[in-house]
């Protein structure tokens, strides 16, 4: 149902065991083919369990659709990029490898032009034989993102992506997720605590303490109230002198 939203999310609630009220409640917002929502909120908001239960990883209450249909029947168009590192960085895998087990041992003149194609777009291609453990940090979570991005998925998720990248690379990093956003016609959902990069490249920020506080365009939901009710008081949003890129 491609006329139906990427992702609709309707009063999601995912409580665990010993816990004794939800981590996330009543969570609903719905995503746009094309466009990037980020997510943002105090550690311990419920960011990265949000993305656990889009991904069905987790049980939870409520309704996740992509494309209109429920998420355990649509988990194949799911690409994802965690936080912490599937791979032990010590081990002998160059990056070819790493990108190629997303693939499954699939084979084939298509598959292994997806592969050369975002391996390329990604800047990865001339690193495709080196080890994964001496990758700077930009250059390992580009090739992370090409590994999900090789099974062709419509929604892509990322839990704090910009973790230790420095700024030029985060910079660098949001820019080509807005590429493939616009060029793939691509749904991002991004957990983020860098707020410059939020209102520099989101088109939805999604502001998150167990439940949403609120949703939409960054110019206007990233007020001064807003930040300071989220993170408190004495947080604000420092802005670069650069505008934001083109939509």
């Amino acid at each position: 149902m491609k006329d139906a939203p990427a992702l609709a999310v309707e009063n999601l609630t995912v409580r665990f065991e010993g816990q004794q009220r939800p981590a996330i409640e009543g969570v609903s917002f719905t995503l746009a083919e094309g466009q990037i929502a980020i997510l943002i909120g105090p550690n311990g908001s419920g960011k990265s369990t949000l993305l656990r239960a889009v991904l069905g990883l987790v049980p939870f209450e409520g309704d996740v659709k992509v494309f209109g249909k429920p998420v355990r029947e649509a988990y194949r168009q799911l690409g994802y990029v965690p936080q912490r590192l599937p791979f032990d960085l010590t081990l002998p895998l160059t990056v070819r490898e790493a990108v190629r087990m997303s693939l499954q041992g699939a084979r084939g003149g298509r598959v292994e032009a997806t592969f050369q194609h975002f391996t390329e777009i990604l800047g990865i291609a001339p690193l495709l034989d080196t080890p994964l453990g001496s990758l700077s940090g930009g250059q390992l979570k580009r090739a992370l993102i090409a590994r999900a991005m090789v099974t062709n998925p419509s929604l892509l998720l990322l839990d704090e992506p910009e973790a230790e990248i420095d700024i030029g690379g985060e910079q660098t990093l949001y820019e080509l997720l807005g590429r493939l956003a616009s060029h793939h016609h691509l749904a991002i959902l991004v957990c983020s605590h860098e707020l410059e990069l939020v209102y520099r490249y989101a088109h939805q920020v999604l502001c998150l303490n167990r439940r949403l506080l609120c949703a939409g365009p960054p110019a206007e939901v990233l007020t001064a109230g807003a930040i300071a009710g989220l993170y408190g008081p004495t947080t604000t949003l420092y802005r670069h002198a650069h505008g934001a890129p083109p939509r």
